[in-house]
């Protein structure tokens, strides 16, 4: 069960404009993927040399995981939100952000060869789904410490700007 401090922080977060913001880029993020991985990025991948094309096979994969765990996090929430779904329910571990391992490891291989666009896409997932993870463990992690230095500062922030 989420102690008192723990469910007014979440729900504090999902009622900011902060969580409506964040909530939008990570859809429109997700629709962005879409339509470039099945448009142009399939055309694109077709033309790269064998080494390139397995690595974008593998990149535009993690990119899709980073994209589907965090919009059913963002999804979850909202129902939180919205009435839908208890909160104690939402912060189980079937609901928590999940894939970490995936999401956050590093390629092996030097993506300079990659489109353009799958790179951009690499980047913008990564760090929503960075800043998705911190959430996930500040709202509902087991006493993470906050992070040093500025970023730190930069939470805090945003954390009282939120109420």
């Amino acid at each position: 069960m989420l102690n008192g401090q723990m469910e007014s922080q979440a729900q504090a977060f999902t009622d900011s404009a902060m969580f409506d913001r964040t909530f939008d880029e990570g859809m429109a993020l997700v629709e962005e993927t879409a339509r470039y991985l099945d448009g142009r990025g399939r055309e694109e991948a077709r033309v790269l040399p064998r080494k390139a094309a397995m690595l974008y096979a593998g990149e535009s994969m993690r990119v899709t995981t980073r994209l589907m765990q965090a919009a059913s996090w963002l999804l979850v929430q909202r129902a939180v939100r919205d009435g839908d779904m208890e909160r104690d329910d939402a912060m189980s571990e079937r609901y928590r952000l999940g894939s970490r391992e995936i999401c956050l490891g590093a390629c092996a291989e030097d993506v300079a060869p990659l489109p353009g666009e799958l790179k951009d896409l690499l980047h913008r997932s990564d760090n929503l789904y960075r800043r998705i993870a911190r959430l996930d463990d500040l709202l509902f992690g087991e006493d993470v410490p906050p992070p040093p230095g500025a970023r730190a500062q930069q939470d805090a922030l945003a954390q009282a700007f939120a109420k």
